[in-house]
């Protein structure tokens, strides 16, 4: 598996936690930055993260900014990305199984390090279970294709 990992200013701290965690599972990993704390656009991270994982340059991205919803509506604009923004467990669990979502976005101003972590974590790890589901998300897929 390898991971796109990118935040914008907002980001940051929670982003060199996911970096350690990656690399403690050995994951290979492209960071794609923001290294700077000053303030910069959430899409200019985000969108060029979803489009390594469109064109399959990664298997799935990790994206932070402070509330992670910047993130997850940039990501979600580009074609096949189904990036779900999480902050609890049960709900990173829930969106690899029933949704096969290949992007992930939190909040660094929502979580704490540790959570992020854990989320992270379940969601790396966990398989989309088809089925059911495959259905729905191809129901999805269509719509986009149009």
């Amino acid at each position: 598996m390898k991971i796109a990992l990118a935040s914008d200013h907002g980001g940051i701290n929670i982003r060199n936690e996911i970096r350690a965690l990656l690399e403690e599972l050995h994951i290979e990993y492209v960071d794609m930055g923001c290294d700077c704390e000053d303030s910069v656009d959430y899409p200019d991270y985000a969108l060029p993260a979803a489009e390594m994982v469109a064109k399959g340059e990664v298997d799935r991205a990790i994206l932070i900014c402070g509330t992670g919803i910047g993130m997850s509506i940039a990501a979600n604009k580009v074609k096949g990305i189904r990036c779900a923004l999480c902050h609890d467990v049960f709900s990173a669990k829930a969106t690899r199984q029933h949704n096969d979502t290949n992007v992930l976005a939190m909040g660094e101003r929502v979580i704490g390090p540790g959570l992020a972590r854990e989320i992270a974590s379940v969601w790396l790890t966990t398989e989309f279970e088809g089925g059911r589901h495959e259905n729905r998300v191809g129901k999805i897929t269509s719509y986009e294709n149009k």
